[in-house]
């Protein structure tokens, strides 16, 4: 039998208090990609655990179960969540929206539809590239489909996820109309949000690795919260960020730990999802006791 424990996760700079040091831990083997291709993971049973966005978990093609060892989430504003629009708000009629997470896409249109009661067209969007995905992948020949962006430029309203909202930030100037998704979230619901948790084939709860990950995940950020400022110093520089910014970022903004308002915060979300309909999961587990750390 194979020992090696497989975990699945997002090299950004927010998944650092979670992963850091992970990867000189004898027997473990990190699978790194952007937070919308994680899920697949599991699915393809390429990994034991995997830091699941809240909506893949919640479309998966196979039953999921937190591990509940950590996730990414905020108490207020996100920083790395956000809108930007050249028109108000409340008179946006698209989006073209970074597809590396689709949690933050669905929370977009969830917080449009109900404090707007908008329903924007959502365009996906190579947010590197800064052009719609379906014209990139006709960028060879053929008429491109969104002229205005042709060359590069800027829509007129972007989701913009990640550290590219640091590193690669629109002009100030272009959009005039910005608004922090985690910050949304929290003035309309007065809980936390909850963007993506270690999770689990369901069918896998019981397996020594998944129980080994979960043991190893849970000590590691326990003491991971305790270095924060050598995290940020080891760590800011190949994310580009700055280093004041990131020890905010990481140290104020976002919370690591599912805890008991975590919970009650994404099993709200998945209701508010499936009432409008942007999730078809009849259930999702929001904890399980078996897959507490040994």
């Amino acid at each position: 039998m194979n020992d090696t424990t497989r975990i699945g996760c997002v090299n950004f700079l927010n998944t650092r208090p979670l992963i850091e040091g992970l990867d000189a831990l004898a027997g473990v083997e990190l699978h790194q990609a952007v937070p919308s291709k994680l899920v697949g993971l599991l699915e393809r049973d390429e990994a034991d655990v995997v830091l699941v966005s809240v909506i893949d978990a919640a479309r998966s093609t196979v039953p999921l179960a937190v591990v509940p060892a950590g996730m990414i989430g905020c108490d207020g504003p996100t920083l790395t969540v956000r809108l930007y629009s050249q028109v108000p708000i409340d008179r946006v009629t698209a989006v073209h929206a970074d597809t590396d997470s689709h949690t933050s896409v669905v929370l977009c249109r969830l917080m449009l539809a109900e404090l707007h009661g908008l329903k924007p067209n959502i365009i996906d969007y190579d947010a590197r590239e800064r052009m719609p995905l379906a014209q990139a992948a006709d960028r060879a020949g053929g008429e491109p489909e969104d002229p205005i962006l042709e060359g590069g430029g800027w829509p007129e309203t972007m989701l913009l996820i990640g550290d590219k909202v640091v590193t690669d930030s629109p002009p100030a100037v272009r959009y005039p109309f910005q608004a922090d998704l985690g910050e949304l979230w929290k003035e309309h619901t007065g809980l936390p949000f909850v963007y993506a948790v270690w999770m689990c084939r369901r069918d896998r709860a019981k397996d020594p690795r998944v129980r080994r990950a979960a043991t190893l995940l849970d000590r590691q950020r326990r003491h991971n919260r305790t270095r924060i400022d050598q995290i940020v110093t080891d760590r800011s520089p190949e994310h580009r960020w700055p280093a004041d910014l990131a020890r905010r970022y990481i140290g104020q903004c976002l919370r690591f730990e599912f805890d008991e308002p975590a919970r009650r915060a994404a099993a709200l979300f998945i209701e508010r999802c499936r009432a409008g309909d942007l999730a078809k999961t009849d259930e999702l587990i929001i904890a399980d006791d078996t897959l507490a750390p040994a």
